[in-house]
């Protein structure tokens, strides 16, 4: 495919991206931006929340580490099913009930103002990195398909990437996210469908072949209970995976305000578990996908690339397969991953206004003012962290996603276990200490896993012991009851 084929096909997607995002967000106030006025209908936020957890790291990177990894993130994967029913049934009762803005709201109700400002900040440089690695595959793969060919700088690559993202969400917010989401989710169903279609045809594979093939296929294989020292044991990747997402969903922002834009906690709750049933195929129908690009790779003689997360957007756009395949890679990229990195800033914009800069006493006005220039502050950031991780990229960037959680992630989910789960009191001005301290504790372990354990790798489950450890944290530093 051309650069500028391509090319025309992103402008064609953010023509109705734009179109979209402004008549979501007309008249939107600053409850409408934060919680989407609390109006949101929950079978739309359902078909929304389908995509809203598949990023550009799930569209191309998921497919790619089926050749070292086969289908073990499945594991993983039905660990996040069984983590948003406890989501479901446990914090969206509890936010609902606060009516909180800002989940972090709650850690200052129940600690005090260096707690939650702790968490606020943690979440902060989670989500941060989080959405600058998804976002950063987007532009590498920009890079590789448009700007090298024209011979433009990753810099000017970054620009005008963060700028589209800035452009449809500095009006409507969550109210805008919303129905964007809605639309990437139609976007990313039919993409991969449609690659899956095109490539078996191209490999004269029919239904039954098709299935018989990747159920046979050395990479299918998906529950791995043999060795628990290796990293995809079935019991270390499923605990990894309900931990994660009530860590990555329930307790971050991002995610979360949409599930409290629904009407009320009810509404929310059926969300939440048809969309995370229906994430489970879609993921499925990802991994499946990455089998037939390894069969069609070694069909046509094509090299394995150096990453694996090359090996999609090769296949798809370099002429193998019809322009209608390509054509469908850069919509489903594009719709993943913007819509991604949209919902990300929209949320650090919310977190740092309501968190740590302070919204209360201000007039309407004066929020959406100082909303809009932090909105601004956030774009600009995350441009730099992307250009910066471009220096730095030397792993699988799903990989570097789960690994950066495992560390920023932990504190907080241990703040809110503690929290909910006992009802000490504790001395708030340790707090800062104990969140630093649990990641290096994590560090330590995991550089020593093998010479302590017994040849034992750690993986995603890292995040449960930086939890524990701040649990173990809090707890040291609690006040004692008074009879």
């Amino acid at each position: 495919m051309s650069p500028f084929v391509i090319s025309a096909t992103i402008v064609a997607y953010f023509l109705v991206l734009f179109i979209v995002s402004y008549i979501a967000g007309k008249k939107a106030d600053n409850e409408g931006f934060f919680v989407g006025n609390r109006k949101s209908s929950w079978y739309v936020v359902a078909f929304a929340m389908i995509g809203s957890s598949i990023s550009g790291v799930t569209f191309v990177s998921v497919p790619g580490m089926v050749g070292q990894n086969g289908f073990s993130y499945l594991q993983m994967v039905l660990g996040f099913v069984a983590g948003q029913f406890i989501i479901a049934f446990v914090l969206v009762p509890l936010f609902y009930q606060m009516r909180l803005v800002s989940i972090y709201e709650y850690l200052k109700d129940r600690f005090g103002n260096s707690t939650y400002q702790t968490g606020a900040w943690l979440f902060f440089i989670s989500k941060m990195l989080g959405a600058s690695v998804r976002l950063f595959l987007v532009c590498l793969t920009m890079q590789l398909l448009v700007f090298s060919p024209l011979k433009l700088p990753f810099l000017l690559n970054v620009i005008i990437t963060v700028t589209l993202v800035w452009l449809y969400t500095y009006r409507g917010g969550v109210k805008s996210l919303i129905w964007t989401d809605s639309l990437k989710t139609l976007c990313l169903i039919v993409s991969v469908v449609l690659c899956i279609y095109y490539i078996a045809a191209k490999l004269n594979l029919g239904f039954g072949d098709l299935i018989t093939t990747l159920s046979n296929h050395e990479y299918s294989k998906t529950f791995f209970w043999e060795n628990a020292n290796d990293r995809h044991f079935f019991f270390k990747q499923f605990l990894a995976g309900i931990f994660t997402v009530i860590a990555m969903t329930g307790l971050d922002q991002d995610m979360m305000q949409r599930n409290l834009s629904c009407k009320n906690s009810k509404d929310s709750q059926k969300n939440m578990i048809i969309s995370s049933i229906a994430q489970l195929f879609i993921i499925l129908m990802f991994l499946m996908l990455g089998v037939l690009l390894y069969i069609f790779a070694t069909h046509q003689g094509i090299p394995q690339p150096s990453k694996s997360d090359e090996l999609f957007p090769i296949i798809a756009t370099q002429g193998y397969l019809p322009n209608i395949v390509g054509i469908l890679f850069i919509i489903g990229l594009v719709a993943s991953a913007f819509s991604a990195a949209g919902s990300a800033l929209t949320a650090l914009t919310t977190s740092f206004t309501i968190d740590i800069l302070g919204i209360t006493g201000k007039t309407e006005q004066k929020v959406v003012s100082l909303r809009k220039y932090v909105h601004i502050l956030m774009t600009l950031f995350m441009g730099i962290v992307i250009y910066i991780i471009n220096q730095l990229n030397n792993t699988s960037v799903i990989d570097a996603v789960y690994i950066l959680a495992s560390y920023t992630y932990g504190p907080i989910l241990g703040m809110f276990v503690f929290g909910i789960l006992t009802k000490k009191r504790i001395h708030d001005r340790y707090i800062p200490f104990i969140a630093i301290g649990s990641p290096l504790l994590c560090y330590l372990l995991q550089s020593k896993s093998e010479e302590w354990f017994n040849g034992y790798q750690f993986s995603y489950e890292l995040l449960i012991f930086n939890a524990l450890f701040t649990f173990i944290g809090f707890w040291m530093v609690s006040k004692k009851n008074k009879h």
